[in-house]
């Protein structure tokens, strides 16, 4: 059985704000989001052009680097920025900013001829614009992300929005469960 406005002959980019669910799965949750998890629902049986992941990181940190291992290993391509200063906060303290909003929507642009699906695995409501341009051209456009950090303008503008826990299997297991 198909799901409403799924069908296996629909070309499916799958666009990832690893950021934006990252900190709304431990802040929310105290978990990780199990990527592959969400790349197969986001997916769900249709044809994969092209998934992405965004990763912010910052310079000389090694410390993303397994992540961003396993996120290639398990189908993403990944693209990485690093942290810049903004500006500096109360006694000098660097305020740093790491943004991937206008990359994602240019990589929608660009692909926007090869796709009949967009996924977005992100809440900000920054989004609204582009996926608004996409869906006047015909473009089915999704959002896997979680309700408590969505914008609400988000939710109301796509043609499916999926609750990121809803999924199966939305999180990592603890590295050390207590028993």
């Amino acid at each position: 059985m198909e799901l409403l406005g799924h069908h296996q002959d629909q070309r499916v980019g799958v666009f990832v704000d690893t950021q934006n669910l990252y900190h709304s799965a431990r802040d929310y949750y105290e978990r990780n989001v199990n990527f592959e998890s969400l790349l197969r629902f986001a997916v769900g049986g249709r044809r994969l052009v092209r998934a992405t992941a965004y990763v912010v990181e910052k310079e000389g940190d090694t410390s993303a680097w397994p992540f961003i291992y396993k996120l290639s290993t398990i189908g993403y391509r990944v693209r990485r920025m690093y942290l810049t200063v903004k500006e500096l906060g109360e006694g000098g303290k660097p305020i740093y900013e790491g943004n991937w909003d206008m990359g994602i929507a240019a990589d929608m642009v660009r692909l926007m001829p090869y796709l009949d699906v967009v996924v977005l695995g992100s809440g900000d409501g920054d989004f609204v614009e582009i996926l608004e341009v996409l869906m006047e051209r015909g473009i089915r456009v999704e959002v896997i992300a979680f309700r408590e950090t969505t914008a609400q303008k988000l939710i109301d503008a796509v043609d499916r929005f999926v609750h990121l826990p809803d999924i199966p299997n939305p999180f990592m297991e603890p590295k050390n469960p207590e028993r």
